[in-house]
């Protein structure tokens, strides 16, 4: 039997490719799909496909008239944890790939899926290769005492660092904060041109035309560098394959999975 979908963001970058996909799956069934644009269009020829008799809805009160078993989330930073929440506690498990969402939001959403026997799985990429990079610092920073993060994205983008960039900030953080070489209040000129510390963890946010999304972990010992980077393309496909993994891992999950590479690797940090 296919897990049911709805995804919020369905006409979305992401959440369109999300749906597009499960259009075709085997595993998945898309059900419900909710976005502030083309409501009461059919869901089917929103996404270039053939009628569905399924109508984009506004919000998730509305999807709610429809059975379905998870919630996909790609929407924005203001409004996804308290779809989230009202999702979960109505007994429904949930993906979140939004991002600026902090620690402490997470902490609260964990909250109310134990409470309320559900899961979720958050990330702030679901790409497999920029799992695969994220993977790869955090085995690094194990090793290796000194690191920055440089997190690129668009001019447009509105959180600062991104949900990959803070993600990764923490989770290095978790391993062991980043050793520096000269404090902070020591710094002459504008302290804050070293990037924001994020557990630790130095963070310098680029914005500008041209990116779509990218970061660089980087690693220094003396005499040498050590650069783990992932560059993202135009396009939303590389994330699906992870959604649709965390999808089938929803089942059964109470309280949250942070991060596809805890999903598909367990913690890095031992």
């Amino acid at each position: 039997m296919r897990i049911r979908i709805c995804v919020a963001g369905v006409t979305g970058w992401a959440g369109s490719a999300v749906a597009r996909a499960a259009l075709t799956s085997d595993t998945v069934e898309l059900v419900a799909g909710l976005a502030l644009d083309q409501v009461g269009e059919d869901l089917g020829r929103v996404l270039g496909a053939g009628p569905l008799g399924i109508a984009v809805v506004p919000d998730l009160a509305a999807a709610m008239g429809t059975p379905f078993d998870v919630l996909i989330d790609f929407t924005t930073p203001g409004s996804v944890k308290a779809r989230a929440m009202q999702a979960l506690a109505a007994g429904k498990q949930v993906v979140v790939g939004t991002s600026g969402l902090s620690a402490a939001d997470y902490g609260e959403l964990e909250a109310v899926a134990l409470a309320h026997g559900t899961g979720f799985i958050a990330s702030g990429n679901f790409s497999v290769t920029a799992t695969l990079a994220k993977h790869f610092a955090l085995i690094a920073a194990r090793y290796l005492p000194s690191c920055e993060i440089m997190d690129y994205a668009d001019a447009g983008k509105i959180d600062a660092p991104s949900g990959t960039g803070l993600e990764l900030a923490e989770a290095i953080g978790a391993v062991r904060p980043s050793a520096i070489g000269v404090a902070l209040d020591r710094i002459h000129g504008y302290p804050a041109t070293r990037g924001a510390d994020i557990r630790g963890v130095p963070v310098h946010a680029v914005r500008l035309p041209g990116f779509v999304l990218s970061f660089e972990t980087i690693f220094g010992l003396p005499n040498e560098r050590l650069a783990i980077r992932h560059d993202a393309g135009n396009g939303a496909e590389p994330y699906v394959a992870g959604v649709l993994l965390a999808v089938q891992r929803l089942p059964g999950l109470k309280g949250m999975i942070r991060g596809l590479d805890t999903l598909m690797f367990g913690d890095a940090r031992s």
